[in-house]
């Protein structure tokens, strides 16, 4: 009975001092090169900050960024009677208020606010809600349709932002996280991983857009657009803006506007009051087996340039119709997406390095960018807070003017200088109510259809003396 009872204790004793080991092996300050009792090695884990083993890191820190965004649109519609059959047509006007909802992300501690442009696009009212419940008045700083951003400005100071993270560095199949307020549920964070990159949707409506998405299968529904999609770090690598869906809920995948697009919007915003776009001048096609075989070329990679743009920054560089861009300053480029997403970086006067592959040998480039021709028609505000467009000054109308006048929206013309307006024949006083027949309340919503417009414009609006004018020009 003492043999076993000595052998037990010496069992539990041989037993502890194994596991007393154990733990300091783990203990140890060396990540590799220690051996367990089984002789497996093991790997020190630091729980602090970015190496935490799960996503509550990140999730806990990115949230807190993540603001609620509602809009308040105002109209009017129509009232029918059953006396208006009988008498004439007579229909009253009556008030009405649409609202809507979204997410933005904070970006700075003085109160800049990113979210998508479809999000607030025609709103008369913005108001952000902060994490911890605080309600502010947003003023609209710049949007921009092509890419779908909008900025936003709170006073506010000392707010908890976001960082931006490198959308660049994103790998296919590392986890992200989404950000938002789906179907108004606040703070909402769900998980996923990054499923393609560049990216591209068809467009409805025809329109030029800068497209090269992250999609993720992370779960993203309406209320979630202009919310955040972050890393595992916590930074913000992406605005959430779409969802591939047949029924307008999620259904396997969703879209987020890269980081390297939305920092360079943004940017723009602050320091020119609308985004300066840069032009390369190609038109681009894809290459695949067939395209590949009636064109002779060897590898599948890169994109082929089908037509030049004739005095475009490409054609001045020495590039031709027919070569293969295969890389943008460094970066490959395998499809037209992916070339929108490295040109929209950049400013016009801006100088690119371009690969090209002709003739089966590889050749360097250096392209300086070009812009639209609406964007050399268009300045920053100047030291008095207007904007300059064709050659005219314009600035926001005052509420008095337009009640005056009788209309809800407009820009009004401060002065005419040599340009497009002028020419025209728009003069000083004139309030453009509507640009190709989209309404608009701000210089900045003024811009941004302008820079839609690829051929032709159409200025609708009313002169101090209550007279309706129309004016047509070409881009």
């Amino acid at each position: 009975m003492k043999k076993i009872l000595l052998f037990t204790l010496f069992t539990v004793l041989v037993s502890a001092v194994t596991a007393l080991t154990v733990v300091k092996l783990s203990d140890s300050d060396s990540n590799y090169g220690r051996y367990g009792s089984q002789g497996l090695p093991i790997q020190k884990v630091n729980f602090t900050g970015e190496s935490f083993p799960d996503f509550t890191y990140a999730a806990e820190s990115a949230v807190k960024s993540v603001v609620h965004v509602k809009v308040v649109k105002r109209g009017y519609e129509s009232q029918y009677s059953i006396f208006d059959f009988f008498f004439g047509y007579t229909p009253d006007r009556v008030p009405r208020e649409q609202m809507g909802a979204g997410s933005g992300v904070i970006i700075t501690s003085d109160g800049y606010v990113v979210t998508n442009n479809h999000v607030i696009e025609g709103a008369d009212e913005i108001t952000v809600t902060t994490d911890n419940n605080k309600s502010y008045k947003a003023k609209l700083v710049g949007s921009d349709a092509v890419t779908d951003i909008a900025l936003l400005k709170i006073d506010e100071g000392n707010l908890p932002f976001m960082t931006f993270g490198s959308s660049d560095s994103l790998r296919l199949g590392e986890w992200v996280l989404a950000i938002g307020n789906p179907y108004n549920l606040r703070s909402t964070v769900t998980a996923g991983i990054v499923s393609a990159k560049a990216r591209s949707m068809p467009s409805i409506d025809g329109e030029f857009k800068i497209e090269a998405f992250i999609q993720t299968d992370a779960a993203v529904n309406p209320g979630n657009s202009g919310g955040a999609l972050i890393n595992t770090k916590g930074e913000l690598v992406g605005i959430n803006t779409a969802i591939a869906s047949r029924t307008g809920s999620y259904t396997g995948y969703s879209f987020a506007v890269p980081s390297t697009i939305v920092k360079k919007v943004v940017e723009d915003f602050i320091k020119y009051g609308s985004v300066k776009r840069a032009l390369m001048g190609i038109s681009m096609q894809d290459i695949d087996g067939d395209l590949a075989k009636d064109k002779g070329i060897k590898d599948i990679k890169g994109v082929y340039i089908a037509e030049i743009a004739k005095g475009g920054a490409a054609e001045s560089a020495g590039i031709k119709e027919g070569d293969v861009l295969l890389s943008i300053n460094g970066i490959d480029v395998n499809s037209s997406p992916a070339v929108q997403e490295q040109i929209s970086r950049y400013r016009p006067n801006e100088k690119i390095k371009v690969k090209i592959l002709r003739e089966g040998k590889e050749r360097e480039f250096s392209v300086t960018l070009q812009s639209k021709s609406t964007d050399i028609a268009m300045g920053g505000n100047d030291s008095e807070g207007l904007s300059t467009i064709f050659g005219a000054k314009i600035k926001n109308a005052t509420d008095s003017s337009l009640k005056k006048l009788g209309v809800r929206n407009g820009v009004e013309v401060i002065s005419v200088g040599d340009g497009k307006l002028k020419n025209a024949g728009v003069r000083t006083g004139f309030i453009i109510t509507h640009i190709n027949q989209i309404p608009v309340k701000s210089v900045q919503e003024a811009v941004s259809v302008i820079q839609r417009s690829n051929r032709s414009i159409l200025l609708e609006g009313i002169y101090p003396d209550g007279t309706v004018m129309y004016y047509g020009m070409g881009v």
